[in-house]
């Protein structure tokens, strides 16, 4: 089951609150990439807000999703690498556990500045509600050889805590067809998250049948990926829009969101068949001809897709 919310989420990241659009449930992991506080231009939100008044914010949903989250649940929370002390500090300060501190290495050019190294990293905390996390599952993937190395590994190598085999969406061609888009080109959303991302997120951290949530759904990749693994998914989104974008997203499932391109890619994970749900929904090949956003209907007023 695939909800989509629209609405502020801490208003919603309440028990009784879910309970009344049918979700009663507590969830084994959440994606947390909220705004930065970096005076984006959203519709819906201050994204300059005063550092206080933003980290306390930021501190009542972690306080709020750690509540709905079953013991040995998780959180992957983003955010830029000079804000990692705010990060472990609110983390902690709301009863989480730091597991791993993830450096996401961009593929991309970092321009310094007169004073600085050029920032090619963002970082993503993994936390537990406990000791330790109840779903963790060792990936193995086929990364490619260094020069240095002259044999080809047998059995590929374990994922780390730097991941420097993920592509950002970045502006240009290099975003590639993943990206959305209006009918001119121009990108829907700048900050859009790639699919290679919450597949390794979701991979790692639940099993078919597992709850997941994101409260700042944005253009829908959490629930996109959740959908084709199996999993059961909540997104909450406060831009009206965005919402639609989501549920024409999972609608019309496009061959660009498909997963199973990085199914190689993670062959020599031991459990791979258990996790990767063979009983998910499939995507339709590339040469599928995907009806544009801006041609479909604008009635669905649902508050879940399935």
């Amino acid at each position: 089951m695939t909800i989509v919310l629209c609405g502020d989420c801490l208003k919603l990241l309440d028990k009784d609150t879910l309970a009344q659009y049918g979700i009663d449930t507590e969830f084994s992991l959440t994606f947390l990439d909220p705004p930065f506080n970096q005076g984006k231009d959203y519709a819906f939100f201050d994204d300059e807000l005063p550092p206080d008044e933003y980290w306390g914010w930021l501190t009542e949903v972690c306080a709020k999703v750690y509540e709905l989250t079953a013991e040995g649940g998780a959180i992957y929370f983003v955010h830029r690498e000079k804000n990692a002390e705010y990060v472990l500090r609110y983390l902690r300060e709301t009863g989480w556990t730091l597991q791993n501190l993830i450096v996401w290495q961009k593929q991309t050019s970092a321009v310094p500045n007169q004073w600085r190294y050029g920032k090619a990293y963002q970082i993503i905390a993994f936390a537990t509600k406990g000791r330790k996390p109840s779903v963790f599952h060792r990936l193995r993937i086929d990364a490619p050889l260094r020069p240095e190395y002259r044999y080809e590994r047998e059995n590929g190598m374990f994922v780390t805590d730097v991941w420097d085999d993920i592509r950002e969406l970045t502006s240009g061609y290099f975003a590639g067809e993943e990206a959305l888009r209006y009918p001119d080109g121009t990108r829907i959303c700048t900050q859009q998250t790639p699919i290679a991302l919450l597949l390794r997120i979701l991979l790692a951290s639940t099993k078919p049948g597992d709850w997941v949530l994101d409260p700042f759904a944005g253009t829908g990749t959490t629930l996109v990926v959740a959908e084709q693994l199996g999993r059961n998914a909540v997104g909450i989104e406060i831009d009206p829009q965005m919402t639609e974008v989501i549920r024409w997203r999972l609608r019309v499932r496009r061959p660009a969101d498909s997963i199973a391109p990085y199914r190689h890619y993670y062959r020599f994970t031991p459990n791979l068949e258990a996790i990767w749900s063979p009983n998910a929904l499939s995507y339709p090949p590339s040469e599928t001809v995907i009806p544009s956003l801006f041609e479909q209907s604008r009635g669905d007023e649902s508050d879940g897709h399935s």
